[in-house]
C-alpha cells in the first residue's frame, strides 16, 4: 500500500520535472541564439576574433563552434540526440570559459565566466539526466523519461 502511494506520487512529481527540462531547453536553446546568429552573419570577424584570442585554428574552430551552435539550438529545441550535442556544447562552453571569459574573473559585469559556467551546468544536466519527457528522444529512443 505504501509502495503504491509512493509510485503515484513519484508520476504526480514526473510532470513538473519533464515540464522543467522542456523549459530549460528551451531556454539554453534561446541563450545560443544570439551569439550563433552573429557567427554565422560574421564568419571572417569570428575567426578573426578567435585568432585575436590565440583560439586553435582560429578559421576551423570559428566554423565548427557555429555549426555545433546552429544545430545545438535546433536538437535542444527538438529535445533529440539531447545529451550528444548537449556534451558539444558543453565543451564549447568550456572554451568560452578558458578563452573569453576566465581572465575576467566570475562576475558577469565584468564579462567574466559566471553565465558560461552555469550554461555548462544545465548542460551537464541534460548529459547526465537526458531531456525529459516531452522530447523527440523520449518518442523515438526512449531516453529521459521520468514516469
Amino acid at each position: 500500500m505504501i509502495k503504491d502511494l509512493m509510485a503515484e506520487i513519484r508520476v504526480l512529481f514526473s510532470y513538473p520535472r519533464n515540464i522543467v527540462l522542456l523549459l530549460t531547453r528551451l531556454a539554453i536553446a534561446y541563450g545560443f541564439s544570439l551569439p550563433a546568429l552573429m557567427k554565422i552573419e560574421n564568419i571572417d570577424s569570428t575567426a578573426k576574433w578567435f585568432r585575436s584570442i590565440s583560439i586553435p585554428f582560429p578559421d576551423f574552430t570559428a566554423y565548427l563552434v557555429t555549426g555545433i551552435e546552429t544545430l545545438g539550438i535546433v536538437l535542444l529545441v527538438l529535445g533529440l540526440f539531447t545529451r550528444y550535442i548537449s556534451l558539444l556544447l558543453g565543451f564549447i562552453m568550456i572554451g568560452a570559459i578558458l578563452f573569453v571569459h576566465g581572465s575576467n574573473g566570475y562576475s558577469i559585469t565584468a564579462n567574466g565566466m559566471e553565465i558560461p559556467i552555469y550554461y555548462l551546468l544545465f548542460l551537464m544536466i541534460f548529459v547526465s539526466y537526458g531531456p525529459g519527457k516531452f522530447s523527440l528522444d523520449s518518442l523515438f529512443f526512449k531516453d529521459g523519461i521520468y514516469e
